[in-house]
This record gives C-alpha cells, sequence and structure tokens, in this order.
C-alpha cells in the first residue's frame, strides 16, 4: 500500500505589501531533505518562477533553503526566493533564530545570508545582504539589442556599458533610453539564452532611470530563459548588482535607500528596496500570504 507524506505549502507575493502584486512565490515546509527529483516535480507542479523548500537546522542553528525552477534548476542567490521564506516564518511566528548571536541568519546553499528584520504595524521588512558588486567585461550593444527587439540607439544612454555584473549571482545590466523603450522590449528567448550560455551569465536586467515618480529611483525588466523564467516581476539577485553598478557609475550615493519598480509588464508591480554599502549591497522587501494548503508526497513514487 502506497503511504502518502503531506507537506504544508505556502504561496506568497513577494517584494510588496499588497496581495496580488509582487513575485509569486510557493514554499514548502519540509522536516527532511527531500528526493532531488521531488524537488524537480514539486517546483514543476507549482509552476511559478522559483520554488522554496524550507527546514529548521537545530545543529546549525538556522532556517536552511532550497530553491528550485520548473526547469529544474537550483537557485543560490539571495532574492524573492529567499526573502519570501523568511517573511512567511516570521508571519508565522517560527523561531527560526532560536540559539543564534547577534544579527540573524538564514542558509542557502553552503551560503549565511546575513538578515536585518523591521516591523510596522505588523508588516515584516527583511533586507537580505549580498556581496559587494563586482563588474565583468562588457558586451556589445550591436549583440544585445537582436535579442530583445530594441535597436543599438536605444541601450546605453549616458554611454553606460551593457555589463555583467556580480554579487552573488552573474547577471547582465541593459541601460535602455527611457521607460518606453523598455515597456517596448520583446525578448527573443532563443537567442537570449545563446548569449548567456556563451558570456557566462544568468538573466537580463534591463533597466530605465528616466523615472517620473520619485519613489523609485530605476524601472526594470528581467528575462533569465535559461533557466526557465520567461519574465520574472522581481529579482532581488539582480536588484543588487544593478544598485552596486549604479553607484559605481556615480548615479546612486552609499549608505542611502533607493527602490526599484519592476512587474509593471506584467501587472504585478514590484518594490525592491536597495542599500549599497562598504561591505555589501543590503536588498530588502517586505511579502503576503495569499494561499496555504496541504501538498501529498508519494514517498513510493516521487516522479
Amino acid at each position: 500500500m502506497t503511504t502518502m507524506e503531506k507537506l504544508t505549502y505556502y504561496v506568497l507575493d513577494v517584494f510588496t505589501d499588497r496581495k496580488y502584486e509582487g513575485n509569486q512565490l510557493s514554499v514548502v515546509h519540509c522536516d527532511r531533505e527531500l528526493e532531488l527529483a521531488q524537488y524537480h516535480a514539486i517546483a514543476r507542479e507549482f509552476g511559478y518562477s522559483e520554488t522554496s523548500f524550507i527546514a529548521y537546522s537545530a545543529e546549525e542553528k538556522a532556517l536552511k533553503v532550497r530553491s528550485f525552477t520548473p526547469a529544474e534548476f537550483e537557485v543560490l542567490g539571495a532574492g524573492h526566493n529567499l526573502l519570501g521564506a523568511v517573511c512567511l516564518a516570521l508571519l508565522k511566528k517560527w523561531d527560526i533564530f532560536n540559539g543564534q548571536q547577534g544579527r540573524p541568519w538564514v542558509v542557502i546553499g553552503d551560503t549565511k545570508i546575513p538578515l536585518l528584520i523591521t516591523e510596522k504595524a505588523g508588516q515584516f521588512y527583511v533586507a537580505m545582504q549580498q556581496r559587494p558588486a563586482t563588474v565583468l567585461p562588457s558586451i556589445p550593444a550591436s549583440v544585445i539589442a537582436p535579442a530583445i527587439g530594441l535597436s543599438e540607439a536605444d541601450l546605453r544612454p549616458h554611454g553606460w556599458e551593457i555589463a555583467v555584473v556580480q554579487t552573488e549571482v552573474p547577471h547582465l545590466m541593459v541601460p535602455v533610453r527611457d521607460r518606453i523603450c523598455l515597456q517596448q522590449a520583446v525578448p527573443n528567448k532563443a537567442r537570449l539564452k545563446e548569449i548567456s550560455e556563451k558570456y557566462g551569465f544568468e538573466g537580463f536586467y534591463l533597466f530605465a532611470t528616466d523615472q517620473p515618480n520619485t519613489a523609485y529611483a530605476v524601472e526594470t525588466r528581467f528575462f533569465n530563459p535559461g533557466m526557465g523564467i520567461d519574465e520574472d516581476p522581481a529579482t532581488g539577485t539582480a536588484a543588487g548588482p544593478l544598485a552596486g553598478y549604479l553607484e559605481q557609475l556615480g548615479h546612486l550615493s552609499r549608505n542611502t535607500d533607493y527602490r526599484i519598480l519592476q512587474g509593471t509588464a506584467v501587472q504585478h508591480p514590484s518594490s525592491i528596496t536597495v542599500n549599497v554599502q562598504e561591505e555589501g549591497i543590503w536588498v530588502s522587501g517586505s511579502s503576503v500570504i495569499v494561499m496555504e494548503g496541504t501538498l501529498y508526497l508519494d514517498e513510493k513514487n516521487p516522479q
């Protein structure tokens, strides 16, 4: 007789404090490590850009997070996959920092991610620290423009280069002339995958700085078809590199909060706060729970 293990799951909207906005994230609460095929199958079942699996480790005194895309890639950066998991634990009042000294942290992969946590009117805001940004070689506009449906003249405003920038994860920063061009971009998935594989980075982070809403410093769009993400409503792993790049270009100042607007093109507007400091880049936001339920795992037939 087949035995069925029950796991509790949640769906959150991340990088927002309002339901039905932000980036959707499924989070599965596990008491043990699953088989790799089970992680992959569950991520495909939910179908969101990422699914996070969480468990508290008494040995490490920390919440451990593993995240997967529907295309069977494991995500190791500190983005919405981590923010949503931490906000869930805080909203559910789980004691995930029991035994920790000093600044709280969580673990993704083998990396300890420092956190800053604030609360306003029952809403938790979590900041995750990424490493300082490293700017890697640039890529010609003639290579990128055809892959996103724009002309070369639409790219590199102010002479800013199209550059690979890395904190935890390398992404391509693509400066676009204005918000109109940003919304007009149409990604060619096959070309984008070829380019990212050739130059050794993950996603394409298009951005425009002509933002009339003074609450935001920049507006963005993110494409990562190589990992099965057509367009992401919020991308914390790319927001950190972008903040670091703009600070090095002199467009942003250190030790100052700035907000990034993302997701308007897919009707899921998201707000990502970034702050560049000497020791690293803080990426922060909030999350809300929109669903929860029970997932039935067939232990004898995980696929």
